[in-house]
């Protein structure tokens, strides 16, 4: 029988972590680039605009993450299309990523008053131009903490993608727990890597709150 020691359970874990880092960062980005595509909808004069942004929005934040992955990676099969693992997980990361910050964001947008877009457009401004260079400026402050601490939702959501095949952290962690028989101490280390990735997103998320706060009263 092989012995494994603690740093041959630490190291098969941490390689793992590379992809729930990797996974992590390709669904913000992803995310946030289509979220922005969303938020501009949400807020378009189109209402056909809007309520395509708001059914989209609803159908991914009121369905479990679980089954989208699922239908993703299987769905997708019953009609022949082969959908690697790394793939289905991406893309349904992303885009359940895009619905939650595309409302985050425009929350943002709602919460600058509405005097702004009124002396914008009084100065010949078109919508995106408005955006551009009025309200998504202002936005952005009110939006950096949410963002960020959202960003450990995505992390901790990458979990869930070990039941469709994707090898990362807590998948890694029942192969591992497989081969040394030590529960205890695999999904220790792999509870204490989670924390590492997702306390010091959680800590800035809560000082960058905190400063705008405070820059906010002041001004």
């Amino acid at each position: 029988m092989i012995e494994f020691t603690l740093w041959d359970i630490l190291r098969n874990l941490l390689l793992a972590t590379r992809w729930t880092i990797l996974l992590s960062l390709v669904s913000f980005i992803g995310g946030g680039a289509v979220g922005l595509g969303l938020l501009f909808l949400r807020i378009s004069k189109r209402k056909a605009f809007r309520v395509l942004a708001k059914y989209y929005i609803e159908l991914f934040q009121g369905t479990p993450l679980l089954m989208q992955l699922f239908i993703a990676f299987f769905g997708l099969g019953l009609f022949g299309i082969d959908v690697p693992a790394w793939l289905a997980a991406g893309l349904t990361l992303t885009l359940w990523s895009a619905a939650f910050l595309a409302e985050i964001w425009r929350g943002c947008v709602e919460a600058v008053v509405r005097g702004q877009w009124e002396a914008s457009a009084s100065l010949g401004m078109g919508r995106l131009q408005q955006m551009r260079y009025v309200i998504l400026p202002q936005a952005l402050r009110v939006a950096i903490p949410p963002t960020v601490g959202f960003s450990v939702q995505i992390v901790k959501g990458t979990a869930l993608t070990s039941i469709i095949g994707f090898v990362e952290l807590s998948k890694a962690g029942t192969v591992v727990t497989n081969a040394t028989f030590q529960p205890f101490t695999v999904y220790g280390l792999v509870a204490l890597i989670y924390f590492a990735l997702c306390w010091p997103l959680s800590k800035s998320s809560q000082i960058l709150e905190r400063k705008l706060n405070v820059a906010h009263r002041n001004h």
